[in-house]
């Protein structure tokens, strides 16, 4: 291909997502992915700077890879626990992604380049039992990279800002709604607060807030069906209006006076991060999460049909900053209408935990005896 050939081409819509400034994560990890080199190609020609994983992800990799068969049956040998199974089963895969992305975690300080592993969900009720994980799991992954993924439940927030003030890195699941966003903020605010006080490096803690955003239009989309008539104008527009609003607040709190002396200190934002970003209606763009929602500061993680429909035909422009009225007025229009989104949000969290507690009982079957 001659040199003119190559610059008629047009430009990847991920690569063009990444200059605008937004990150674009992986929602996948297995060893199919880390053995075949395809999360190492994503890396070097989309620009992915992050992984993503939880129970369910797992769950897949380790019942469909024909790659953690030997492994798990030397496991199945020892006198140990699924769960020890488990996560004797994922490190490997989880420090292997870390070293892939290393190189562009130290170029980019820190700001990027960053995978993520879940406590255990059966903890989200036990403040001690998050900390006690999260402390583990980044001690035996040991990478500066490792984001420990902890639930914006009422203990885990006390756990965040805990971890946080150990100097933790951490991605903080199942948030969404608002109310979730000012309290995780909050929390690592806390956290980070700790840590200076106590003397740490802020500039080595990291934390991203995962707003879960397909999920809300789900839930909504079925309320505003029941009510009929001027309602169904409204539907799909619920979680782009909240992933638009809670930016507002990201960019209100984080780049305030009342943030500038731990910034000063070397704190980092907590960035917000898009997640549950696979459409589920089909009548829906397949990126009506990515499309609308890229701005600088912020994480989109992809599972794999996504990044493919970004790549193939995504429509690239720094859009989060657009149509903020409209989402301000979404909202009016569906509180006057009697749907209370942070009551749906908590409803939402309860029912995302329980799909993540049974995801992580079939995985522990799986690594059973």
């Amino acid at each position: 291909m001659s040199f003119l050939s190559a610059l008629a081409l047009p430009m990847n819509p991920l690569l063009q997502v990444r200059a605008l400034g937004q990150q674009i994560w992986l929602d996948n990890l297995s060893r199919t992915l880390l053995n075949e080199g395809h999360l190492a190609r994503f890396i070097a020609e989309d620009g992915i700077s992050g992984v993503t994983t939880n129970p369910a992800i797992f769950h897949k990799a380790i019942a469909d890879g024909r790659y953690y068969e030997d492994d798990l049956a030397r496991l199945r040998q020892q006198p140990l626990s699924a769960e020890s199974r488990y996560e004797r089963l994922v490190i490997p895969d989880v420090q292997r992604a870390c070293d892939l992305l290393r190189p562009l975690h130290e170029q980019s300080k820190g700001e990027s380049a960053y995978v993520s592993l879940e406590v255990s969900p059966t903890l989200a009720a036990d403040v001690e039992g998050t900390v006690a994980a999260g402390l583990r799991l980044a001690a035996a992954v040991d990478r500066p990279n490792l984001l420990i993924k902890v639930p914006a439940t009422p203990a885990g927030l006390d756990a965040i800002e805990r971890l946080i003030g150990a100097g933790v890195s951490v991605n903080v699941t199942l948030m969404f709604a608002l109310a979730h966003v000012d309290a995780v903020a909050a929390a690592y605010v806390r956290g980070l607060q700790r840590l200076h006080a106590a003397g740490g490096d802020l500039s080595r803690v990291m934390s991203v807030a995962s707003l879960f955003l397909s999920r809300v239009d789900t839930l909504v989309d079925a309320r505003l069906t029941d009510l009929g008539d001027d309602a169904l104008k409204l539907r799909g527009q619920a979680a782009v209006a909240t992933a638009r609003l809670a930016y507002q607040r990201y960019r209100a709190r984080f780049h305030s006076a009342d943030f500038a002396t731990l910034r000063a200190a070397g704190a980092r934002p907590q960035y917000m991060l898009w997640a549950s970003t696979g459409t589920k209606n089909p009548a829906y763009s397949d990126l009506l999460y990515v499309e609308p929602l890229i701005g600088p500061e912020t994480v989109n993680t992809l599972p794999d049909a996504t990044l493919a429909a970004l790549r193939d035909h995504g429509q690239v422009a720094p859009t989060l900053d657009q149509d903020l009225d409209a989402a301000h007025a979404t909202y009016a229009a569906l509180a006057r209408l009697g749907i209370d989104l942070d009551a749906l949000g908590a409803r939402l969290q309860a029912d995302g935990l329980g799909q993540f507690e049974q995801a992580f009982a079939h995985l522990l079957e799986l690594t059973g005896d």
